[in-house]
């Protein structure tokens, strides 16, 4: 019978070694049927992308070649409209100077009589002059009713290089032959748009002739062939749009391709669109790669793990199963945890009662959290442990576990124990031999707990508090300072200018000085005042025990002053940066968190509206503020959008010739059902929404074609100039832009002049120097606008830096209040004569200011006494007159010149 049972048992401890083989068997062929059936799958979705890839691209190329063909089309037509309508001369060459035949483009016109000369043409030196021995003249002479005929690439007629020709019959008016419009188009004029619908070396997009003759191609492994042809034979597409794999035999260099077509509805052509099949997959073949390979790796492991666990089943087999009363209880204690364990055995007194426990055993990892050897724990009495209160706390504890059964807890251990952790949890449960104890060191886990919520309650890049504290934390706060009979205040403060500094020095100088302004923040309150970060460049601070509104404003003064002071940065300097705050009290403004937070928040608004840089109280009023100034933003953006925006000039003059020798261009709002709305009511406003560089590109755009318009009426021009704001400089777009308009509308920089606020060129970034210098290299003249009024000083003057300073109109008025403004006047003129500055003095409007400015010798003027900002078509009289100043006649008189 025991020799059944051995042979029993021995059957099934080869049963248990062998079925990790089988297990794994089955699983890698599992895996390898899975691993496939993903490649497959792999395939058909890389495949339906490709399609639909190239199908869009094939698509978006047919559609924008039949506008661009429509077009050449159109040309044609009026080229036959013209030649056939009675009395027209038709003179291409006058066209495009007019610029009719843009230059920059490479389409070119012709139109040949019946017997095949040259009569017209729009390139200047054409090469062939008589076409009558082509095919093209020969059909079109004998056809009628042809349309729009096209012909695949070849030499061209009047040029020196192959070309696609579009041809049109010319008739009489009894509809005989009359000659042939023909207009030539370089093929990389019908492709070079398509610069990102193929990317692979040997993909390609062309366009051919519904009979398959190649008009154009474009492939990035042909160089600049915009002829290359890949078919072994003109491939015909039936369908007017499809998609399929073409294979190796169809093209010249042996490669498989995707093909998607689309045929152009109105005319006879196919856009196609090729992709190569290695370019195509190549994602697919690498994702294949990593999928087979991947597969391998788990057969392997799968395999590994299985020889493991084969190797640890058979050394299993051979133990044998212990069953001691220790060895349950320290089933017990590894059943709740894998951790330190110990097994205590009650100490009873005399009478039965409890007095103390023996560790009858215990692992190393609970020796090690108490500081000591297993050996030296074996046999320890609970009550011995050091310190003594420490070990009647045990005993206690030992005693209730006894009791109940089981007891478990987390404790935060106390200093001077012999507990080599600050954070444990530990279980014990009760047993036949007494009790099992299981210790944990959670010191880490809750560490990271706290670390998680630290996380959650401040901010990663200023370490203050941030939104999710303030909203737990403040009503709260506001509950215990009611109960408490007191007050608060809430401080909504907006970083002005901010949005700039990120875009002129970048987000990591942007984040450096939230850092910064952070911490000064926090030096400027109480420490028992809390800052914490809304977000972006919003911060709220709450004062707490506040005993007067004068101290608030106190406070608020002191932040204005702190942040205000330059920020020094890797990147640069931030001195324009600034605070706008908005303030709201505990309990006037709101009882709430959300009512105190939102009352700050439109008090900042307004202080921002009022001009920035400064501090407001919340008054209810404040409300209907704020949406008349949401309401003016969205007008103001749309208008933006919709360039809702006129430019009108005011003349500036010779004061010693009064002749007219530049202009300002001044921009007005054409806001719909109301008057002319003039920049100082929403300059600020475009500023602050950060339009003013979109604005200030309209201007320019404006400005060039208006100097356009007058130079092609052939009117004298002068000077125009345009203001910049810092905001644009500090962009660093404002000198590409000018360079394209001037480009765009056939203007020289001599005619366009740029004037700048004296903080914009004081302000010497990196990105001020670069764009001053590209204006300055461009031709342009640059001139500071209202000098005085900004940071600069006559001490700073030499660093300016400009042709011309228009000195603001505050010291021209103060030419005629006495002595100490003529002698102002007079120094900004010998230190800007010194430094070859032209002078200008703005808002002149009196003749009594006139003879002083001609006593002390000024250059140019402006002002209503010449004339004020006039709308374009006032213009016209006054470049025409050209003599504005008054001259005077005597004393205190002033006649019109």
């Amino acid at each position: 019978m025991r020799n059944v049972t051995a042979r029993g048992m021995l059957r099934r401890d080869v049963l248990l070694i062998l079925i990790w083989p089988v297990l794994a068997l089955a699983l890698s062929i599992f895996i390898w049927l899975y691993t496939e059936g993903e490649v497959r799958e792999g395939r058909a979705r890389a495949e339906a992308q490709i399609q639909e890839t190239a199908t869009d691209a094939a698509h978006a190329y047919a559609q924008q070649l039949g506008h661009m063909i429509e077009h050449i089309d159109q040309i044609t037509l009026r080229l036959k409209s013209s030649w056939e309508e009675p009395g027209t001369t038709v003179n291409l060459e006058r066209d495009r100077a007019l610029g009719l035949f843009p230059d920059n483009r490479p389409l070119y016109a012709s139109i040949f009589d019946r017997d095949g000369e040259l009569v017209s043409s729009t390139v200047p030196s054409p090469l062939g002059r008589n076409i009558s021995s082509l095919d093209l003249f020969s059909i079109l002479r004998d056809r009628c009713c042809l349309g729009l005929t096209i012909l695949p690439t070849s030499e061209g007629i009047t040029l020196d290089r192959p070309v696609i020709r579009f041809a049109r019959r010319l008739e009489r008016s009894n509809g005989g032959f009359d000659g042939i419009a023909l207009v030539s188009v370089e093929p990389r004029h019908l492709v070079i748009f398509q610069q990102n619908a193929v990317r692979g070396r040997h993909d390609f997009v062309s366009v051919r002739l519904l009979a398959g003759p190649l008009i154009a191609t474009k492939a990035p492994g042909a160089g600049g062939d915009f002829n290359a042809t890949f078919f072994r034979t003109h491939p015909n597409y039936a369908e007017d749009e499809g998609f399929r794999q073409e294979g190796a035999d169809v093209f010249l260099d042996g490669l498989s391709r995707y093909v998607a077509w689309r045929r152009l509805e109105a005319y006879p052509l196919v856009a196609l669109i090729g992709l190569s099949t290695g370019d195509a997959l190549r994602s697919y073949q690498g994702q294949v790669t990593a999928r087979r390979r991947t597969a391998t790796f788990a057969t392997l492991l799968v395999f590994a793990l299985a020889a493991a666990a084969s190797t640890i089943t058979a050394r299993g087999t051979r133990r044998r199963r212990q069953a001691e009363e220790t060895q349950e209880t320290y089933r017990l204690a590894t059943d709740a945890a894998n951790e330190g364990f110990c097994m205590l055995r009650p100490l009873l007194g005399k009478n039965g009662a409890v007095e103390d426990f023996r560790l009858e055993d215990c692992n190393n990892r609970a020796a090690a959290l108490m500081g000591k050897t297993r050996q030296a724990m074996i046999g320890l009495r609970v009550s011995a442990i050091e310190p003594a209160w420490y070990a009647q706390d045990l005993v206690r504890l030992c005693r209730t576990a006894m009791q109940r059964g089981y007891l478990e807890e987390e404790v935060r251990v106390a200093p001077n124990t012999p507990i080599h952790a600050r954070w444990i949890f530990r279980r014990l449960i009760r047993s036949p031999a007494g009790l099992a104890l299981t210790v944990r060191d959670i010191t880490e886990e809750k560490e990271q707990a706290q670390a998680l919520a630290h996380l959650a309650n401040n901010d990663a890049l200023t370490k203050l508090p941030n939104r999710h504290w303030l909203n737990n934390f403040l009503p709260s706060e506001i509950k215990r300072v009611a109960r408490q009979d007191r007050r608060l205040a809430i401080l909504f403060i907006d970083l002005d200018n901010f949005k700039y500094v990120n875009d002129t020095l970048g987000h990591e100088a942007g984040d450096e000085l939230l850092v910064q302004a952070a911490q000064r923040l926090s030096d400027t309150v109480r420490a028992s005042d809390k800052v914490a970060r809304l977000g972006g460049d919003e911060f709220v601070v709450i004062l707490e025990y506040i005993d007067a509104v004068e101290n608030v404003a106190r406070v608020a003064g002191a932040i204005i002053a702190s942040i205000c002071r330059p920020f020094a940065l890797s990147a640069g300097t931030g001195s324009d940066i600034n605070a706008s705050i908005g303030i709201s009290l505990f309990p006037e403004h709101g009882r709430d968190a959300e009512n105190l937070l939102k009352h700050a928040d439109i008090a900042m608004y307004a202080a921002k509206a009022a001009g920035k840089g400064r501090f407001a109280f919340y008054h209810p009023h404040l409300s209907d503020t704020l949406i008349l100034r949401l309401s003016k933003e969205r007008a103001l953006r749309e208008a933006v959008e919709q360039e809702e925006f006129v430019v009108h000039y005011q003349p500036r003059v010779g004061l010693a010739t009064g002749v007219l020798t530049s202009m300002e261009a001044l921009v007005r709002w054409v806001r719909p059902g109301q008057d002319l709305v003039y920049p100082g009511a929403f300059i600020d406003v475009a500023e602050d929404m950060g339009l003013i560089v979109r604005l200030g590109e309209l201007v320019i755009d404006k400005v060039g074609a208006q100097i356009a318009a007058w130079k092609a009426e052939g009117l004298p021009l002068v000077p125009i100039s345009v203001n910049v704001s810092p905001q644009q400089l500090k962009s660093g777009t404002v000198s590409a832009y000018i360079e394209r308009c001037l480009a765009r509308h056939g203007i020289a920089p001599e005619w366009l002049e740029v004037e700048l606020t004296e903080s914009a060129v004081i302000d010497r970034s990196a990105v001020v120097n670069r764009e001053l210098a590209a204006l300055r290299t461009m031709g342009v003249k640059l001139m500071i606008d209202d000098f005085g009024t900004g940071y600069s000083s006559m001490a700073q003057l030499h660093r300016l830096d400009v042709d011309v300073l228009k000195v603001d109109k505050a010291f021209t008025t103060a030419l005629s209040e006495g002595e100490e403004g003529r002698l102002l006047f007079t120094a900004i003129m010998s230190m800007a004569s010194a430094l070859n500055m032209c002078v200008v003095a703005e808002g002149v409007e009196t003749g009594e200011q006139l003879g002083a400015l001609r006593r002390l010798s000024c250059d140019e003027i402006q002002g209503h006494l010449v004339s004020e900002a006039v709308a374009p078509e006032l213009v016209k009289p006054l470049l025409e007159k050209r003599v504005l100043l008054p001259r005077p006649s005597g004393p205190g008189r002033v006649v019109p010149a």
